[in-house]
């Protein structure tokens, strides 16, 4: 079976590097020792985003126009079309400043999915059709945890508020990509701290309002606000799905 040649390319190199001596990355005096013994770097979160566009053409001229300096690992159309952009193995520029669970380079530690979506609109059947399907494809190659399928503005929430609010969370969730509580919830114990249980999620405890707001735009599909009882609920609830072994 043959390669992608995205991900021929990426092996091609690799397997090159491994044999022939490689420049160093420091000005300072050094002797090579090419070592075989490395790979290729392994994503471990997945950050899905909306591109804001009104056509899939106009996204992907703007996620390879060497003028945008923006980038993601794949593009899905509304019509459930894959464009595959940048190879896994690489470094797309999708996440800017960004932080989650003490990670503060998530472009590195990343695939970045851009789905073609305006950000006022439902998302196309097709189209999360067949983003299912790609986390399905991307979660049995790199054993990506539940927990780590997350939003643009789970780890930008000052700047960022996509996938938007009529992205499917709980569908995505339950099939394993995601952490979701449907109710009825039990309540928090007594002395459940909200800010600790976010920062516990991921969430930046920097930016404890912005963190706050990320978390139920993701989490609490209601357009009425919750009480702070309800988001201690639903926290603590996330906690222990996150911890259960899958």
């Amino acid at each position: 079976m043959s390669l992608p040649r995205p991900l021929f390319i990426a092996f091609i190199a690799a397997t090159l590097a491994a044999c022939a001596p490689f420049r160093p990355d420091t000005a300072l005096p050094v002797m090579v020792a090419a070592s075989p013994n490395f790979d290729l770097r392994r994503p471990n979160l997945v950050i899905i985003h909306h591109t804001s566009s009104d056509t899939v053409e106009r996204a992907r001229h703007s996620l390879t126009s060497p003028d945008r300096a923006v980038s993601a690992h794949y593009l899905i159309g509304r019509d459930g079309r894959i464009f595959q952009l940048v190879a896994e193995q690489a470094r797309a520029w999708h996440a800017g400043k960004s932080w989650w669970a003490g990670q503060t380079d998530i472009n590195s530690a990343s695939l970045g999915i851009e789905l073609d979506n305006n950000g006022s609109e439902p998302f196309a059947e097709a189209q999360i059709e067949a983003l299912l399907a790609l986390l399905a494809d991307i979660r049995q190659r790199h054993k990506i945890p539940a927990a780590n399928f997350i939003g643009h503005a789970d780890v930008a929430p000052t700047r960022k508020s996509d996938p938007s609010v009529f992205f499917p969370w709980q569908r995505l969730a339950q099939q394993g990509f995601g952490l979701w509580c449907d109710a009825p919830i039990a309540p928090a114990p007594p002395a459940f701290d909200l800010h600790l249980a976010l920062t516990a999620i991921g969430y930046d405890p920097a930016t404890p309002d912005a963190s706050r707001q990320a978390f139920r735009l993701h989490f609490i599909r209601s357009v009425l606000a919750p009480t702070v009882d309800e988001e201690k609920a639903l926290a603590f609830c996330l906690l222990q799905s996150k911890a259960l072994p899958k």
